[in-house]
């Protein structure tokens, strides 16, 4: 990050590196993404397609903390790929704050934004073509990133040869990509994403073109990238079966986090402790449901299905949980001997409840949807047909509210 190693306030540091130094040391105001290396804050996206708005990020919040190999999963239109997209630099968010290490992507102006691209974070992309150059070997396609970087002709040849041994592609260095099996590919792509040491690596659906035995295989090179080198992986999916490869699991629904699930790996007898998930010994893993900063909480469909739960639910804190039941079901309209002062309307006389109450009873036009009262339909009813309603009243109404129309 620019101004690193320097006091802020010193000569020659703009604003815009203290406005980073500040988010990199605080996260938010409240403390909201401290020591995190990824620190999403009720992040929004709204996309304008043919005049409607479509909302792809909803307020999610979302930490990473430094070394983390982690994946996000969800079906399609949740929102996983526009969250990518956002913390690649490639997209800006409509709302909300996004800080990738040290880095507040909303502030970022054109060039900031290259060199965040170019140093920060490395990608890996579903499609080969989108990693590799055709017309370049595996060991030209992983020195160009350090090229573009300033790094000497020597060095950037080394470290090439580093990275593709580490990955298990030593042998495919002096290949072309049309060469190489998928999975060698989407090895030297991930040789590619590590060549300027960046802090974190975005990985957009690395296995969705390659088997499973393949999809291992370049998942255990994630791994050793991760452990290695230290560097936090963030992978975007559908794929479910994501979630045996990696240390954290986190689910998208409707533009949100909803559940989280934690493995811890122990090691086989005469393995190491570093070995990763899918290398043996016992995998234990549990799920949890997510508590946004707004207090928003997706219970599981299928807990709330096989208990009726829909529309409200009854809550009561105890000494160390909170008890979540079905609600009433909807008691509609009430009589006259309720002395509350709601009739459906939702509130007292003077609270506007007469008023809202209009249509239902006949006594005004609906301007927008529609309104049926015993099983006569208001929305462009004519005037005597709005006064026999009148008349007859509205059922469990109070005769007393509705009078007939001068």
């Amino acid at each position: 990050m620019t101004g690193v190693g320097r006091r802020p306030g010193t000569a020659g540091e703009t604003l815009t590196e203290l406005e980073h130094a500040a988010a990199a040391d605080t996260g938010s105001k409240d403390g909201f993404g401290a020591g995190a290396v990824i620190a999403c804050d009720r992040l929004v996206r709204i996309y304008a397609v043919e005049g409607i708005e479509i909302q792809a990020l909803q307020g999610l919040d979302l930490l990473i903390r430094p070394g983390e190999l982690t994946a996000v999963v969800g079906a399609s239109g949740s929102g996983k790929s526009t969250l990518l997209n956002i913390l690649s630099g490639l997209d800006r968010p409509t709302a909300g704050q996004v800080i990738v290490a040290g880095h507040d992507l909303l502030l970022m102006k054109g060039k900031e934004r290259l060199a965040y691209r170019r140093q920060t974070v490395g990608f890996i992309w579903q499609q080969t073509g989108r990693n590799l150059l055709s017309y370049l070997t595996a060991a030209e396609n992983v020195a160009l990133p350090m090229r573009f970087a300033g790094l000497g002709r020597r060095p950037r040849q080394a470290r090439a040869a580093d990275l593709l041994a580490l990955l298990g592609v030593a042998d495919c260095a002096d290949r072309y990509p049309a060469q190489m099996s998928g999975g060698e590919q989407q090895c030297v792509a991930i040789a590619v994403a590590l060549a300027n040491q960046p802090q974190v690596v975005l990985a957009d659906e690395p296995t969705g073109e390659l088997d499973t035995s393949t999809a291992a295989h370049v998942f255990a090179a994630l791994r050793t990238a991760n452990a290695e080198s230290g560097v936090t992986v963030l992978v975007v999916t559908h794929d479910a079966a994501v979630s045996a490869h990696v240390q954290r699991t986190i689910a998208i629904q409707d533009g949100r986090t909803s559940t989280e699930v934690l493995r811890q790996h122990r090691p086989a007898h005469g393995r190491g402790a570093d070995d990763g998930p899918g290398t043996g010994g016992a995998d234990g893993a549990e799920e949890f449901a997510v508590l946004d900063r707004a207090g928003r909480l997706q219970l599981p469909r299928d807990f709330t299905d096989s208990l009726g739960m829909r529309d409200r639910v009854r809550l009561a804190l105890e000494a160390d949980h909170i008890g979540v039941w079905p609600g009433a079901p909807n008691p509609g309209l009430r009589g006259e001997n309720d002395d509350s002062g709601s009739h459906g309307g939702g509130g007292q006389h003077d609270g506007g409840s007469s008023h809202d109450a209009g249509p239902v009873a006949g006594g005004g036009a609906v301007t927008d949807g529609s309104a049926v009262t015993d099983g006569s339909a208001v929305t462009g009813g004519s005037g005597t047909r709005r006064r026999g309603l009148h008349r007859r009243g509205a059922p469990d109404m109070p005769p007393v509210r509705w009078q007939e129309e001068k």
